[in-house]
């Protein structure tokens, strides 16, 4: 599950959430879990030397087109560092790396990003998504939030068992 679920109910550690196709999921979250906060930020935020996640369209020129951007602060560097296929839609990717370089450019910025096993061009609209972590809490959890689980354990009784739940903070959707 890789993107915001419109509801949500909290009783302890365990989430009843209704997914965008409606159907009804029971989350737990794990004893050891994590509750990320994300609120709104934008492309000025992005500085180089910033660790950040860039979720893209691969160009025909062998760029990436920016769709979001995830700020990490810096407790979180190195999160899943690298360029890799994302789900957010098809051909989509995800490359979790240092900003090296930002560049303004007549239709945007050029991001230059770079990891321990390479680095990507991204080119990025002034209107691109940019989401900035920080911490959360389990009361963030409550009717009407956004969440987005990056990855969970199906358990024998069909619920889910997750270590980690990223909510969008004051109206925000998780753009993941």
């Amino acid at each position: 599950m890789r993107r915001p679920i419109p509801g949500i109910t909290l009783d302890g550690s365990t989430l009843s959430v209704t997914a965008r196709d409606r159907s009804k999921l029971t989350v737990k979250l794990a004893d050891n879990g994590t509750v990320v906060g994300l609120s709104k930020a934008s492309l000025s935020d992005v500085k180089q030397g910033n660790f950040v996640g860039v979720t893209a369209m691969p160009q025909p020129d062998g760029s990436q087109k920016a769709v979001e951007i995830h700020i990490f602060p810096e407790a979180m560097r190195g999160t899943g560092e690298g360029h890799r296929p994302w789900d957010l839609m098809p051909n989509s990717t995800m490359t979790n790396a240092n900003v090296d370089s930002k560049v303004a450019i007549s239709d945007g910025q050029k991001l230059v990003l770079k990891y321990k096993d390479g680095e990507k061009t991204f080119i990025v609209p002034a209107n691109v998504a940019v989401v900035l972590f920080g911490p959360g809490s389990t009361a963030d959890l409550k009717p009407g939030a956004k969440i987005m689980i990056p990855a969970a354990a199906k358990q024998s009784d069909g619920t889910l068992v997750t270590q980690r739940i990223n909510v969008g903070l004051n109206g925000i959707a998780p753009p993941m």
